[in-house]
Formats: C-alpha cells, sequence, structure tokens
C-alpha cells in the first residue's frame, strides 16, 4: 500500500507545486532586480506554468498539466473572494465521494454516452442472455441503457467512487429497471463470470486490466475498452462510436 501511495500521480502533483515554488521565487527576485514588477496573480500563474512545466517532462497525464497550471491561481482567487470554510468542506467532501481513490488507481470519472452505448448493444446482439459487467461504472448510464433494451440478459456495474455508485443504484430502484450495481474494485472480480466486460478506464489502467483479462476472461467472451488501447495486443475490431470521437475497440476470445 505505501509504494502505491508512493507512486500515485497526486502525491507527485504535490512534490512538484513545491518544487517549482522555490523556483517562481527565484524567477520573482530575477525579475525584480532587472526592474520588472508582478503582480500577486502573475506570480501565482508563473508558478502554474512552471509546475505545469514540470509535470509535462515527469509525463503524467495531461490532466495533471492542467492542474498544476490551475492550482495555485484558483487558490488565490478563492481567497480573494472570501467564502465561507463551509463551503471548501462540502466542495471536498463531494469531490473525494466523486474521485474517491483515483489518487491510487489513475482511473478519473470519465463518462461515455449515448452513442458507446448503442454501438455497445449492436456487439452485444446476438448474445441471449449475455453477462455484462462495466467496470468503473459511474453514474450508471451503460448498463441501465442495456438492462432496457435487453431484458434478456444481465448488467452490472461495478464502482469504486461511493457517490457515483450511490448514484446509479438510485436510478435503478426508481425506475424498476433491473441493473444491478455493486460498490468495489474490479480487480476483486472474476471474470469468467461474465460474457462481456466493459472498461472506460485510463491509460494507467490498461496494462494490468490486459493481465486479468488474459488469466480470466474464457472462450467466447468479449473484452471492450472505449477510448485507451491495451499495447499487448492489437483488437480484433475497432468501432467508430461517435463522429471525430474516441474509438470503441473489441478483443474477442
Amino acid at each position: 500500500m505505501l509504494q502505491q501511495i508512493l507512486r500515485a500521480p497526486a502525491l507527485k502533483a504535490v512534490l512538484i507545486q513545491a518544487l517549482a515554488f522555490p523556483l517562481m521565487l527565484g524567477l520573482v527576485y530575477l525579475l525584480a532586480r532587472a526592474g520588472v514588477g508582478m503582480t500577486l496573480f502573475s506570480v501565482a500563474l508563473l508558478q502554474g506554468v512552471l509546475a505545469a512545466l514540470i509535470t509535462w517532462r515527469a509525463r503524467l497525464a495531461r490532466w495533471w498539466c492542467a492542474i498544476g497550471l490551475l492550482f495555485a491561481p484558483a487558490l488565490l482567487a478563492a481567497s480573494a473572494l472570501e467564502l465561507p470554510p463551509l463551503l471548501f468542506l462540502l466542495v471536498f467532501i463531494f469531490l473525494l465521494g466523486l474521485y474517491w481513490s483515483t489518487f491510487r488507481t489513475q482511473v478519473p470519472f470519465y463518462p461515455s454516452g449515448p452513442a458507446v452505448w448503442r454501438a455497445v448493444a449492436q456487439l452485444i446482439a446476438d448474445r441471449p442472455g449475455v453477462k455484462l459487467i462495466d467496470i468503473g461504472s459511474g453514474l450508471g448510464g451503460l448498463v441501465l441503457d442495456l438492462a432496457r433494451r435487453r431484458p434478456d440478459g444481465q448488467f452490472c456495474g461495478i464502482e469504486l467512487a461511493p457517490l457515483p455508485w450511490l448514484v446509479s443504484s438510485l436510478r435503478a430502484r426508481l425506475v424498476g429497471n433491473p441493473a444491478r450495481f455493486v460498490r468495489g474494485d474490479y480487480v476483486a472480480l472474476d471474470f469468467a463470470d461474465y460474457d462481456v466486460v466493459f472498461a472506460y478506464l485510463s491509460p494507467a489502467a490498461m496494462a494490468a486490466l490486459w493481465m486479468q483479462v488474459e488469466k480470466q476472461m474464457l472462450p467466447g467472451s468479449m473484452l471492450l475498452s472505449y477510448e485507451f488501447k491495451i499495447a499487448a495486443r492489437a483488437p480484433d475490431k475497432t468501432i467508430a462510436a461517435t463522429e471525430r470521437g474516441p474509438l470503441l475497440y473489441v478483443w474477442c476470445f
């Protein structure tokens, strides 16, 4: 667990901000010696630019560059607004419930859309009684849609973050949808229990996912990954679910 925390991009992002800070102070000092004055916002923006550049050099995912860039200016803006501390606590609780262990799994919240759901429905059209699991099911859109289209099938979503899991579970109950949602980590699953595994994760998770897939998925089953490829094996089929959007990759076993 300690090694996972030390490798977590969130911890690296914090360390990068700490590294950028003395560099920023040095640049501000040199500019001041040259007669260039800077506002407080300019200083915060300089901190953000340096953090973003270091993040890029460290080869973290692109969204961490944006976070590094905006972190210091956002703190300054929030301070200037003099917002009540309770608001920060509520925002923190909301984000914690939404993203939960993203710092460890490196899988942020990625919602798919109706075009992807329709493409998946076509791929499983010839599988009566299909059993499908959506790993990292988010708000449950795919699973709810497939369960509505295919009452003969069994559709389940598993989600680690508590807030998306709660929302998807409530959505299913409110409309009487037979879809099932489980809160947990998909690494604890046995993929042999399913005919189809759908994943919309992140590049950082694909290698470990493939190792689990190779060990557990049975002949005749199918892995679907939206947007993100697996380096170890080329997909058997590629589908353009949306015009100019990410592709849906299919591996057959």
